[in-house]
Protein backbone atom coordinates (compact mmCIF):
# COMPACT_ATOMS: atom_id res chain seq x y z
CA UNK A 1 0.00 0.00 0.00
CA UNK A 2 2.91 1.60 0.80
CA UNK A 3 4.31 1.83 -2.88
CA UNK A 4 1.16 2.66 -4.04
CA UNK A 5 0.87 5.76 -2.64
CA UNK A 6 4.49 6.79 -3.28
CA UNK A 7 3.72 5.92 -6.75
CA UNK A 8 0.94 8.52 -6.67
CA UNK A 9 3.11 11.16 -5.08
CA UNK A 10 5.74 10.74 -7.34
CA UNK A 11 3.17 10.52 -10.80
CA UNK A 12 1.80 13.34 -9.63
CA UNK A 13 5.06 15.49 -8.92
CA UNK A 14 6.18 14.80 -12.09
CA UNK A 15 2.90 15.75 -13.67
CA UNK A 16 2.80 19.19 -12.32
CA UNK A 17 6.63 19.55 -12.91
CA UNK A 18 5.99 18.50 -16.77
CA UNK A 19 3.14 21.54 -17.14
CA UNK A 20 -0.47 21.55 -18.56
CA UNK A 21 -0.62 19.46 -21.48
CA UNK A 22 -0.63 21.23 -24.79
CA UNK A 23 -3.92 21.50 -26.39
CA UNK A 24 -5.37 19.38 -28.66
CA UNK A 25 -5.63 20.00 -32.26
CA UNK A 26 -9.53 19.63 -32.77
CA UNK A 27 -10.96 22.41 -34.80
CA UNK A 28 -9.59 20.23 -37.75
CA UNK A 29 -10.23 16.92 -36.29
CA UNK A 30 -13.89 18.25 -35.87
CA UNK A 31 -14.41 20.26 -38.66
CA UNK A 32 -17.00 18.83 -40.88
CA UNK A 33 -15.46 18.02 -44.73
CA UNK A 34 -17.45 20.39 -47.80
CA UNK A 35 -19.75 17.56 -48.86
CA UNK A 36 -22.31 18.67 -51.26
CA UNK A 37 -24.49 17.20 -53.71
CA UNK A 38 -25.45 19.26 -56.80
CA UNK A 39 -28.53 18.40 -58.47
CA UNK A 40 -29.13 20.32 -62.04
CA UNK A 41 -31.92 19.83 -64.57
CA UNK A 42 -33.71 21.72 -67.29
CA UNK A 43 -29.99 23.21 -68.87
CA UNK A 44 -30.80 22.10 -72.43
CA UNK A 45 -27.30 19.90 -71.95
CA UNK A 46 -27.61 16.06 -71.60
CA UNK A 47 -24.32 16.34 -70.61
CA UNK A 48 -24.90 18.95 -67.78
CA UNK A 49 -28.28 17.45 -66.09
CA UNK A 50 -27.89 15.42 -63.35
CA UNK A 51 -26.62 14.67 -59.90
CA UNK A 52 -23.09 15.04 -58.76
CA UNK A 53 -21.22 14.49 -55.37
CA UNK A 54 -18.62 17.34 -54.34
CA UNK A 55 -15.95 16.87 -51.52
CA UNK A 56 -13.82 19.23 -51.00
CA UNK A 57 -10.72 19.06 -48.49
CA UNK A 58 -9.55 16.40 -49.71
CA UNK A 59 -11.23 17.20 -53.68
CA UNK A 60 -13.51 14.18 -54.32
CA UNK A 61 -16.82 13.02 -55.52
CA UNK A 62 -18.17 12.77 -59.55
CA UNK A 63 -18.50 16.84 -59.99
CA UNK A 64 -17.12 17.09 -63.83
CA UNK A 65 -15.22 19.91 -62.55
CA UNK A 66 -14.23 18.92 -58.83
CA UNK A 67 -11.05 20.78 -58.34
CA UNK A 68 -12.56 24.11 -59.77
CA UNK A 69 -15.18 23.80 -57.89
CA UNK A 70 -13.92 23.74 -54.73
CA UNK A 71 -11.48 26.42 -55.44
CA UNK A 72 -14.23 28.83 -56.14
CA UNK A 73 -15.87 27.46 -52.85
CA UNK A 74 -12.85 28.04 -50.90
CA UNK A 75 -12.46 31.40 -52.55
CA UNK A 76 -16.08 32.41 -51.55
CA UNK A 77 -15.15 31.52 -48.26
CA UNK A 78 -11.83 33.51 -47.99
CA UNK A 79 -13.81 36.69 -48.89
CA UNK A 80 -16.10 36.11 -46.02
CA UNK A 81 -19.20 35.36 -48.78
CA UNK A 82 -22.06 32.65 -48.45
CA UNK A 83 -22.92 31.75 -52.01
CA UNK A 84 -26.13 29.65 -50.40
CA UNK A 85 -28.05 32.73 -48.98
CA UNK A 86 -31.00 33.79 -51.18
CA UNK A 87 -31.25 37.36 -52.62
CA UNK A 88 -33.40 39.66 -50.38
CA UNK A 89 -36.98 40.04 -51.25
CA UNK A 90 -37.10 43.25 -51.18
CA UNK A 91 -33.64 43.82 -54.40
CA UNK A 92 -34.29 44.80 -57.32
CA UNK A 93 -34.15 42.55 -60.02
CA UNK A 94 -34.22 43.05 -63.79
CA UNK A 95 -36.77 41.08 -65.79
CA UNK A 96 -35.11 38.99 -67.90
CA UNK A 97 -35.40 35.42 -68.57
CA UNK A 98 -32.14 32.95 -68.43
CA UNK A 99 -33.96 29.44 -69.05
CA UNK A 100 -35.88 26.61 -67.45
CA UNK A 101 -32.73 25.73 -65.77
CA UNK A 102 -32.75 24.49 -62.32
CA UNK A 103 -30.27 23.55 -59.66
CA UNK A 104 -30.53 22.43 -55.69
CA UNK A 105 -27.33 21.89 -53.49
CA UNK A 106 -27.59 19.94 -50.09
CA UNK A 107 -24.79 19.18 -47.93
CA UNK A 108 -22.40 20.91 -45.63
CA UNK A 109 -20.69 23.63 -46.43
CA UNK A 110 -17.70 25.56 -43.79
CA UNK A 111 -19.54 23.63 -41.20
CA UNK A 112 -22.62 24.71 -42.11
CA UNK A 113 -25.98 22.91 -43.56
CA UNK A 114 -26.63 23.80 -47.54
CA UNK A 115 -29.99 23.95 -48.87
CA UNK A 116 -30.11 25.99 -51.61
CA UNK A 117 -32.19 26.15 -54.92
CA UNK A 118 -30.98 28.12 -57.93
CA UNK A 119 -33.01 28.92 -61.19
CA UNK A 120 -32.34 31.69 -63.59
CA UNK A 121 -35.58 33.40 -63.80
CA UNK A 122 -34.33 36.54 -63.43
CA UNK A 123 -30.90 38.95 -63.56
CA UNK A 124 -30.24 38.57 -59.79
CA UNK A 125 -30.63 34.74 -60.18
CA UNK A 126 -28.47 34.46 -62.88
CA UNK A 127 -25.98 36.41 -61.56
CA UNK A 128 -26.33 34.12 -57.88
CA UNK A 129 -25.94 31.22 -60.74
CA UNK A 130 -23.37 32.23 -62.49
CA UNK A 131 -21.20 33.72 -59.36
CA UNK A 132 -21.45 29.91 -58.36
CA UNK A 133 -19.92 28.12 -61.56
CA UNK A 134 -17.99 25.92 -61.43
CA UNK A 135 -20.16 24.43 -58.96
CA UNK A 136 -23.35 25.21 -61.50
CA UNK A 137 -22.73 24.24 -65.13
CA UNK A 138 -21.82 27.23 -67.17
CA UNK A 139 -23.53 29.26 -69.91
CA UNK A 140 -20.81 26.98 -71.85
CA UNK A 141 -21.61 23.90 -70.53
Amino acid sequence: MLRLAAFAVTSALAATAAGPLPPLPLGRLLATPDRLVVAVSGTGNPLTDGEYRLECDPVGGNHPEAEEACARLDQLAKEGRDPFTEPGKRQMCTMQDGGPATARITGTWQGRKVDAVFRRTNGCEIARWNELEPVLPGKRS
